[in-house]
Order: C-alpha cells, then structure tokens, then sequence
C-alpha cells in the first residue's frame, strides 16, 4: 500500500525546488536555491539506484519529498553540537538532508547495510557534501574516538533496544534524537534507569498526514 500523502493547497502550481524551499521554511529552515537542488538530487540518485538495488520502498516522488527530504528536516532545531551520529541511517535519512542544512557540523552516518552504506557515499559525493563520512558496522560495535554531541535514529528500534545500539557513541552530554510515529508510551517505560527521557516533542511535518515525534533521551 502506498504512504498516504495531503497534498498541500498550492502544491501543484509550484517547481520541486520552489515547494521544498516553502515546505522548509514552514520547519523554521532557510533553503537556498542550490541547497533545494541537492537534496532533490538526493531523491535523483535514490530513483535511480533504487531501480538495482532495495533502498526504500517509497517510489512515488511527492511522497519521497515529504517522507524522508521534510521528515528528516523536522528535527533541525534539535541537533546540539558540533558532531552528529545517524544510526541505521538506511538511505541516508535524516543523515544527508541535515548535512545540507547544517554544513557547520559533522555526520557519520552508520548502517549495517554495505549496499545502503555505498549509496550514501555515493549520493555524499554527488551532493558536494564534505561534512559526511559512511560507515559500514552496527551502532553497537562502533568505536568513536570521543562520543558524539548528538545521535539520531530514525524509525531504528524499540526504545529499549535503540538505547543499546546507541549507547556506545554516547557520553554523559550526548543527546539522543529518536525519531517515532505515535507517542510511544509503552517504550518509554520500559527505559532502563540509566536513560531518561528530556522530552518528547510532536513533529509536525508538511503535506505528511500521519503522527510524528521526537523522543529526546540522554544517559
């Protein structure tokens, strides 16, 4: 079954790059022209590998716009820091579209997936983005030299287990970003007692007809 998608009041009467800018700007974020055309061009080279290789299962494009380009967007105003890990990154959400947009920080962006890594490299060079490094390994057997200022994980893994996948890139000041559909109550509780839960914010993301959030964790 396809993703459900409202299509925003004037959506149709727009260029890709002019309704990205739009849909950004209503995330709090400021695309510029060329910004806009990198991350379409994300969406290009997705398209396109995806026709060889499982990389999402979202084809139709006004749908990947708002699933992965705006969704990974929506958490923007929470990145802490200097240095940010994306965990089971998949295609490179949100990992590439927040590189975009904050080309002041680093991301390292981590999947089990050798095929899904190699597309992200790819798509990094493609993109002109030299703030991205792709690794191939679990979260959990990942070593950085010094733990990162934030960790976001996107749809990765129950609460509980997403922790442990987690826990090795993290320090005491590390923020956890884990991006959720509904307000996932029953995870929180099962938190073991070294995590605590800062926060869990709604996420509203445009033209996207379906509940958002953002668990905000730290050790």
């Amino acid at each position: 079954m396809k993703p459900a998608v409202r299509r925003a009041r004037g959506a149709s009467r727009l260029n890709p790059v002019d309704r990205l800018t739009r849909d950004a700007a209503i995330l709090g974020i400021t695309l510029t022209e060329p910004d806009a055309r990198r991350l379409l061009l994300q969406l290009d080279e997705l398209a396109h590998w995806n026709r060889s290789f499982n990389l999402t299962a979202i084809t139709e494009r006004e749908a990947m716009v708002t699933h992965h380009l705006l969704d990974s967007l929506s958490i923007h105003a929470h990145l802490r820091g200097h240095t940010v890990a994306d965990v089971g990154t998949g295609a490179g959400f949100p990992g590439l579209p927040l590189a975009v947009c904050n080309p002041q920080r680093r991301f390292t962006l981590i999947d089990s997936s050798a095929k899904k890594v190699r597309f992200v490299a790819h798509a990094a060079e493609r993109m002109g983005l030299t703030n991205v490094e792709a690794i191939h390994t679990r979260g959990e057997g990942y070593a950085p030299p010094a733990p990162f200022d934030t960790v976001v994980a996107r749809a990765l893994a129950p609460l509980p287990r997403l922790v442990e996948f987690v826990a090795p890139l993290c320090g005491p000041d590390t923020r956890v970003l884990a991006m959720k559909g509904r307000r996932p109550d029953a995870e929180i509780a099962a938190l073991p007692a070294t995590w605590k839960v800062e926060g869990v914010r709604e996420l509203a993301v445009p033209g996207l007809d379906a509940q958002r959030c953002l668990v905000i964790l730290r050790r």
